[in-house]
Parts: structure tokens; sequence; C-alpha cells
């Protein structure tokens, strides 16, 4: 098995960057779509979350109420910090298993929060980590154009994740996506061939 980590802030283009790694053949797996198939109803993650937060977590489907979720752990660092003990280690092992079945010379295994989430302590099997980096100020006018909210709500967002300099400090690989998304056929492919040999690529300052 040899997994890549893909991570990145928001709007920094982490999906752009994963789909052209699937156009090339590559298995993308997903933490964001492990996270959801861990709550799924049947899976003792959303029963441990019922348990913990109440019993008004449940739509009357027995599906996750993930806006009902937010507000018990919006602001209170506890219990966001119980929610993370529930999902966190499962999500890991779920990634685990993905990239230990996937096909081909190498897997990309996207995680947006891989930086606070602690990095390559807790998934000491990813072989390298790629950072899709973005200057704040580009970040910010994407944010905002993406979400349609005003500069005191990006800043927000931003301030919300991991710093810039604290991905950087994780990155073995660095793609800079400032410019067009065009611009990064050229970035990813050159990546791939290097994943593809096996030999260490050239890290981006």
């Amino acid at each position: 098995m040899r997994a890549i980590g893909l991570t990145g802030g928001v709007a920094s283009g982490k999906s752009a960057v994963a789909a052209r790694f699937a156009a090339l053949g590559i298995a993308v797996i997903d933490a964001d779509l492990a996270a959801r198939e861990a709550v799924a109803p049947g899976q003792p993650a959303l029963a441990e979350i019922a348990d913990t937060f109440g019993a008004d977590v449940l739509q009357a489907d027995g599906q996750l109420d993930r806006a009902a979720l937010r507000r018990h752990v919006f602001g209170d660092d506890d219990a966001r910090r119980r929610l993370e003990a529930i999902l966190h280690p499962r999500i890991r092992v779920m990634l685990h298993d993905d990239a230990l079945r996937a096909p081909g010379p190498y897997c990309i295994v996207a995680i947006p929060l891989l930086t606070e989430g602690g990095g390559r302590m807790v998934y000491p099997w990813l072989e390298r980590i790629l950072v899709v980096d973005v200057h704040r100020d580009v970040q910010v006018a994407r944010v905002m154009r993406r979400d349609g909210i005003d500069s005191v709500l990006a800043e927000r967002m931003l301030a919300a994740q991991a710093s810039r300099q604290a991905r950087l400090a994780i990155a073995d690989d660095v793609i800079v996506n400032d410019g067009a998304e065009s611009d990064l056929d050229a970035l990813v492919a050159a990546l791939d061939r290097r994943y593809r040999n096996g030999a260490p690529p050239a890290s981006t300052p």
C-alpha cells in the first residue's frame, strides 16, 4: 500500500486536485465520505453519538440530524472533543482499510482536517503528505465568492481552521493554487509521474 495524504484549507482547491488525480486513474479515498458512512443508521458510531448527546440528534427516520448535533457542539470544546473521540478513530480505520484495498501504484487519501486531526502522528501509514496551498487574500476572495458571504465571515471561517503555516509544516509536497484552475493539470501530472515511479517528489517551497 502506498498512500499519499491530500489536505489544504477551505477553498484551496483540494477537490480540484483530487479530481485530476482521479482522472489519471488514481484511486481517491475521501475522509468526508468515510465520515458520512460512519454515522449511517445501524453504525455503532451513530448509537454512541445518540447516547452521548441525546436522542434529539436523530431524525425520525433514524438518520443523524446534523443541525441538532452542531447545536450541541457549537462553541463547546468539550462536546466537540467528545464527538471527535467517537468519530475520528473509526474514520482513520475506514480510510486505512480502503487504502489497503485500493488498486493502482498508489492512492490519494483526501483528509481536509489532516493538520487539525494530528497529522502524521495519527496517520503514520501515509507515505507522503501533499498540501494544496493558497495565499490568504486569494483564499478569502474565493470563500466570499463561493459562499456569498462578506470578508468578516470569511476570515472567521479561516481562523477556525489550522493556520497556513501549520499545514505547510507537515507537507512533503506542496501545490500552490493561486492561479487558474487549469494550471493544476500540469502540476498534478508532474506529481503523478513521480508518485508512480516511487521516487520522492521534490517539495515546492
